[in-house]
């Protein structure tokens, strides 16, 4: 019997208009109403991600920046796990040595030092997850996430990596259209002890604490509530929901889901924009209790 429900957001969750279709809405109210607990688990930072579940009327954890942070109903956080000052400047160093751009997610926002690069990296983010929707159409989208002040604009990282910053490091999101700096970035990364390397589209690397994976934060979450992971379903899309998917009991895969997640969930369910969420939600539910 399926007591708590986990899910993604971009590519799961969301459809290719970047909004909580009725269908999914609908479900994942009907389940609360079961007494099933459900959960957000996104890459997003949390006025991201609340943004978007409070314009459709729903009202549940939210797993942040890939569980760097996790927020009750509330909105009040109950879990951080940041990267360290001194193993923040080190990842920075090494992308500022290959180039590469990237942002910081902190408990306080995101931040950015060049905007269109920032747009750049949330049209690719999105048309990964909906690759028949209009680029212009998803540059809009992306433009406002500035508009809406869900990212800021700073000149200098370093006031960020500074002993004094009241900020605690989440995330560096690095984004590149050119495939050998990824791939050189990538490795310089993996060569750093202490983190973890995840990504949420194909020209990005996501990088956190390691205590900061959507898995750990989830165990957390369902240790705190007394909840079995067993009975637990997660459903993703893409590599940063691999961790939570190994956690739970019924993993499942979107249609339009990476290989490497399709290979690894034994369930399946229908694309993002075909109301995927909903339809897997239907489907557990229904099974019997055991």
């Amino acid at each position: 019997m399926i007591t708590c429900i986990v899910t993604d957001m971009d590519g799961t969750l969301l459809n290719e208009k970047q909004e909580i279709s009725e269908a999914n809405r609908q479900a994942i109210l009907d389940a609360q109403q079961r007494g099933v607990e459900v959960i957000v688990a996104t890459g997003r930072s949390y006025e991201e991600a609340r943004y978007v579940i409070k314009e459709a009327g729903i009202s549940c954890d939210i797993i942040c920046a890939n569980g760097a942070e996790v927020r009750n109903k509330e909105g009040e956080v109950i879990y951080q796990a940041g990267i360290e000052i001194a193993k923040a400047k080190e990842i920075a160093a090494v992308l500022n040595e290959t180039g590469i751009y990237f942002e910081l997610y902190t408990d306080q926002g995101t931040y950015t030092e060049n905007e269109e690069m920032g747009i750049e990296l949330i049209v690719d983010i999105f048309t990964t997850a909906n690759p028949n929707v209009s680029k212009e159409q998803v540059r809009q989208a992306a433009k406002e996430r500035f508009e809406k002040g869900h990212i800021k604009l700073v000149d200098d990282y370093g006031i960020l990596f500074e002993e004094s910053s009241a900020e605690r490091i989440y995330k560096f999101l690095v984004f590149s259209f050119d495939e050998r700096q990824l791939g050189e970035a990538h490795t310089k990364l993996n060569a750093l002890p202490g983190i973890a390397i995840s990504s949420s589209g194909k020209e990005n690397i996501e990088v956190n604490s390691l205590d900061a994976q959507k898995g750990v934060a989830l165990k957390k979450l369902l240790d705190d509530k007394g909840l079995s992971p067993e009975n637990a379903m997660a459903m993703g899309d893409n590599l940063n929901d691999l961790s939570m998917m190994k956690v739970v009991g019924r993993p499942i895969a979107m249609g339009n889901a990476m290989e490497q997640i399709k290979e690894f969930c034994p369930f399946i369910t229908a694309t993002n924009r075909e109301d995927g969420v909903a339809k897997a939600i239907h489907e557990a539910l229904q099974q019997p209790a055991t």
